[in-house]
């Protein structure tokens, strides 16, 4: 499997808890690696922008003032197979769902506060990536 990066967002539930460090913990002890990382106060127009695939979905304004609400921690993760041992880590959408030790089943409050943000692919892996951070601030 290759070295991948990929973007991960720990949500504004999470950081309103102070769960920033349990949250990277999780994701350093399943062998990935953060190359980047910044705390940052979305506006509703950049998490807007952000989530602009998802405009014309019922939940988009709820999602987008949520994401505005609170700091939220933005990270470039690094590591075999990052992308989807990412999405593993962080576990299903629905906390309900979630499997036993990841970072939903343990932290999240509810389907739309569900404390963490992953790219689902390699393409969205890119661009998300590109959106919050330049070449220089990727160290590797």
């Amino acid at each position: 499997m290759a070295t991948e990066r990929t973007l991960s967002i720990i949500k504004p539930d999470a950081t309103r808890r102070n769960l920033t460090g349990a949250v990277v913990k999780k994701f350093e002890d399943a062998g990935l690696r953060v190359v980047a990382s910044k705390r940052i106060h979305l506006s509703k127009a950049q998490a807007g922008e952000f989530y602009k695939v998802h405009a014309e979905r019922p939940f988009y304004d709820e999602l987008t003032t949520f994401m505005a609400s609170e700091p939220v921690v933005v990270q470039v993760l690094e590591g075999e197979g990052a992308i989807q041992k990412n999405r593993d880590v962080m576990g299903a959408t629905n906390p309900a769902d979630a499997a036993p030790g990841t970072i939903r089943a343990e932290f999240a409050e509810s389907v739309g506060e569900n404390s963490v943000h992953g790219s689902d692919s390699p393409e969205a892996a890119k661009e998300e990536i590109a959106f919050f951070f330049s070449g220089l601030e990727l160290v590797g």
